[in-house]
């Protein structure tokens, strides 16, 4: 495991070396490390306004992990959230950020602190997601162009995230009101990009884009937990067909810039 990790975060470190600009202005050491590009921000953001729907996956076992994400990305995800409560996580993050570079966008979740998001940059991550609002690591990646949505629960810690540089802003856990909830905040505060995770279903998930959600999170309604005890991926791959036919009706969204 650890030569598997150190070959995995050389692999990284080479990769976001190959991406500086020779013409860019010095960057202070401390920020330069991890950092990415702008371009590269935009290209996240924008394939989260195009396909909006992160499948968002968490297993009790490693061997169940990549049958799962393989399930959702057969039935139609572009993008998907390995969270680091699932056993090996980080190895199977990297293995899916080989496999689709530049085909399905890879992210992590339940990143609790600045070193968390620095060992899922090494493992190949995309983007960074929080379950709460951390405002520390929010300002680390955002003063390296690295994508984070941190979780919120109020109107003001939504809009305190895209204060502190988060460019989406994860509603969790879910909100009474639903759709029409996402609306009203969407109306009071345009500034903000909303991305609701629980509460969103496999019926649902359009309605809610198209009362101003930018993007969605899918967990159990699309990792079924009965169906990944039994291993019954063709479920999964049909519960992201479903959804996903939902979310491609609400069509892209227009981002904020």
């Amino acid at each position: 495991m650890l030569s598997t990790t150190l070959l995995r975060r050389t692999a990284a470190v080479t990769a976001r070396a190959s991406t500086f600009s020779t013409t860019a202005a010095p960057i202070a050491s401390s920020t330069n490390d991890y950092m990415s590009t702008m371009e590269t921000r935009e290209k996240v953001l924008d394939w989260f306004a195009k396909y909006r729907a992160c499948a968002v996956l968490r297993t009790p076992t490693s061997e169940a992990c990549p049958k799962a994400m393989q399930a959702a990305i057969d039935g139609g995800f572009k993008i998907g959230e390995f969270t680091l409560t699932t056993p090996d996580c980080l190895d199977h993050l990297s293995n899916f950020r080989t496999k689709y570079d530049g085909e399905v966008s890879i992210g992590c979740g339940t990143i609790m602190k600045v070193q968390d998001a620095k060992d899922a940059v090494d493992a190949g991550a995309e983007f960074i997601i929080t379950p709460v609002l951390l405002t520390d690591v929010v300002e680390w990646c955002a003063e390296r162009n690295i994508v984070v949505i941190p979780g919120c629960q109020t109107p003001t810690e939504l809009y305190t995230a895209y204060k502190h540089g988060a460019p989406l802003q994860k509603v969790f856990p879910g909100v009474a009101g639903g759709a029409m909830w996402i609306k009203a905040v969407s109306a009071a505060l345009p500034m903000l990009s909303l991305n609701p995770t629980s509460g969103v279903d496999l019926d649902n998930a359009g309605q809610i884009l198209q009362n101003g959600a930018a993007s969605v999170g899918l967990v159990a309604p699309l990792f079924d937990p009965a169906a990944i005890a039994s291993g019954d991926w063709d479920q999964i791959q049909a519960n992201a067909e479903k959804v996903m036919g939902n979310v491609r009706a609400a069509g892209p969204y227009d981002r904020k810039k």
